[in-house]
């Protein structure tokens, strides 16, 4: 992707749009993976595992049922001339890696640069989370948040950084627990400004 290209992957998202299996489908699929492991999904303990489960998903996943965007539409221009960066820092971030369905489980750092419009601070916690809960890698993950700034607020610039923990490589495979994966998006006058990029990667 250029430094210049802020469209978001139509294919990506097209997949909200696809048809969804229906409850008694996933319910039998939870049932079939309980039986893979070598248990018994009639048993008193996992009888209603597959209903719980298929709520679990309801909630980790409900990002596919947001928009982003929609959440930005509603900005405030009275802002007594305030042109300096606006940033939110340890957003904590919940999301699911994509290939392992793992959880990936970090903070986020926000900020943009405002060209005339702000938007409400919980509306930026919200976008964080709408593309969170969805089956992710945490580098797309950072970019589609600086992307729906960008395009929504049309900022004079956007930077955004994640850090977190990947549990399908701290709990399986390399089994390394307490490593954390940093990832960064800077988007218009904060592409350049390296002294701006570094203290922002810096600041706790």
């Amino acid at each position: 992707m250029g430094v210049h290209d802020f469209s978001i992957n139509p294919e990506r998202e097209n997949l909200q749009n696809t048809e969804r299996p229906s409850e008694t489908e996933v319910l039998e699929a939870v049932k079939t993976l309980l039986r893979w492991t070598g248990d018994n999904p009639d048993r008193d303990g996992l009888k209603d595992t597959p209903k719980r489960v298929l709520k679990a998903y309801s909630e980790w996943f409900g990002g596919y049922n947001e928009d982003p965007k929609l959440l930005l539409s509603k900005t405030f221009e009275e802002v007594q001339g305030y042109n300096d960066w606006v940033i939110l820092d340890s957003i904590r971030v919940e999301s699911y890696c994509e290939h392992h369905l793992a959880p990936i489980i970090g903070v986020a750092k926000v900020g943009y640069l405002p060209n005339g419009l702000v938007v409400g601070i919980s509306k930026l916690v919200r976008v964080v989370n709408a593309y969170a809960k969805r089956l992710q890698i945490q580098e797309r993950l950072t970019r589609e948040i600086a992307l729906a700034i960008q395009e929504t607020l049309n900022p004079n610039a956007v930077a955004v950084a994640i850090k977190a923990e990947h549990h399908c490589m701290c709990t399986r495979g390399v089994n390394k627990p307490g490593t954390k994966m940093l990832t960064s998006s800077f988007i218009g006058e904060a592409e350049k400004n390296l002294e701006f990029r570094r203290s922002f990667l810096e600041m706790e």
